[in-house]
Order: structure tokens, then sequence, then C-alpha cells
């Protein structure tokens, strides 16, 4: 039987959270939908899902702000619902966490590509990797060992030397990976950014820097003063650290 992917939808506007449910149900997604925050968070206390599609503007906490917190705490992918027609508006989004975003209005078609597209990402199947960076083998898993820390590809879980689970988001973890693949090695931002982003996202070098910002938080005692994650300045970023792989 195949896997029905799962997704939890967030849209305080009943006019669109209940034709758009109904909408994804026809390509076989099972839909969980809410309308505030409050309620997105005793659903995510109560299981996991695949995907969370999240509208910014809610009563009550707004969607940014829950964005950071699936970010920082839980590690499932978003995809931002934004009636922000700015364009430094639609990446703050990205700088936090979130994997992808859709203008409102938009044609629910458009949502579902863009649903697949990351789930493709966060399934860990991968399109070609290019000559331009390391990339192992996208047919298996594996367990990354550096500093202490590991890196389960497999599970996406990324444990801290006293074996707590530190939570991902997707652009997180795969920028890590990213990094761990290439350990001693400096990758430009651009680099980086074709490894990390969705390729018809508008991109900002900051972007990478923001997401650096966020895993030096998660990685480092003092993020100011890093020693795993280096800025090599001009250039880009390496992970100063060795590494040791196994077979997840």
């Amino acid at each position: 039987m195949l896997h029905r992917f799962s997704l939890l939808l967030v849209d305080d506007h009943a006019d669109i959270r209940e034709p758009l449910s109904t909408f994804l149900r026809r390509y076989d997604f099972e839909v969980e939908a809410v309308a505030d925050g409050a309620a997105m968070r005793q659903c995510l206390q109560a299981r996991v899902f695949d995907l969370i599609v999240l509208d910014v503007m809610l009563p009550g906490e707004g969607g940014l702000s829950l964005c950071r917190y699936v970010s920082e705490h839980v590690g499932t992918p978003v995809i931002l619902l934004t009636a922000m027609a700015d364009q430094v508006d639609r990446i703050a989004g990205l700088e936090i966490g979130a994997d992808d975003y859709v203008v409102k209005p938009f044609d629910p078609r458009e949502l579902v590509a863009r649903i697949r597209s990351v789930l493709r990402r966060t399934q860990g199947r991968g399109g070609d990797e290019g000559p331009a960076l390391l990339a192992m083998s996208q047919e298996r898993e594996y367990r990354f060992s550096f500093a202490g820390w590991s890196l389960d590809t497999r599970t996406r879980e990324l444990r801290d030397p006293d074996a707590r689970s530190i939570a991902l988001s997707t652009s997180e973890f795969h920028l890590l990976r990213t990094l761990l693949e290439n350990a001693g090695r400096v990758l430009t931002r651009s680099q980086l950014l074709d490894h990390t982003q969705r390729t018809d996202t508008v991109n900002f070098d900051r972007s990478i820097d923001s997401q650096i910002s966020r895993l030096r938080k998660k990685l480092e005692p003092d993020s100011r003063r890093p020693h795993l994650l280096k800025t090599v300045r001009g250039d880009g970023y390496m992970l100063a650290a060795k590494v040791a792989v196994e077979y997840a």
C-alpha cells in the first residue's frame, strides 16, 4: 500500500480552509485542517505530519512565529501561504525556516506542485547533485559523526554530544548535510544556495547567512565565536571538524 502523505493546513478563513482541504484530498493527501496556532500546536503534540501548509496572517499567534517554532522544535517542512507581495518580506519567511511560500491569491494546482516538490526533497529523493560538490549516493542513507555530534540522514535526526535530539528545519538539514559531505572544504554561498534551495525560489546570499546563523545557535557553545561552522572571509563557509561516516 502506498504511503499517503499527511498535511496539516492552518488557515483562519473557512472559505479557504475547507475547499482547499477538499481539493488536496483529491490528490490523495491526508489533510487535517485547523483555524489557528493553538489548534496547530495541539495537532503537533498529538501526531507527526509530513508537511504543514501555514497561513501567515492568523489571529493570535502569527504564522511567522509558528513557523519559527516548528523550525526550532519540530522540524516538519513548512509552506507559507502569504499575501505579502514584497520580495524582502517573502524571503524573511524562508530565513526563519520555511521551505517554500505561495502568494495569495493562488491556483491550488500550484500549491500541489509546491507540496510535491518539498516532499521530494524531504523524503531524500533529490535530483542530480552535479559536479561542483561532493554528494553521496541518494540511494543510501548515512550517519555522520563529528565533534561528538551525529546526524542520521535516514531519520534526519541531529543529536548533540549528550545524545539529545535537536530539531532541524528542512533547509537546515540539507545545509548541514552538504557541509558534512564537504567537511574541510570551503563552499561559496552560491554553491550552498544551489544545493539547499528550490531552483525557482528567488535566492539571496543573506538567506544562507541566516541559515548558517541558525545552525550555529544549535551547534556552537558560543555562536559568536564558532569553531565548527567557520566563515572564510570573502569566500564562504566551511565545516571545520573531522567527520566519520557509516551507513545508516
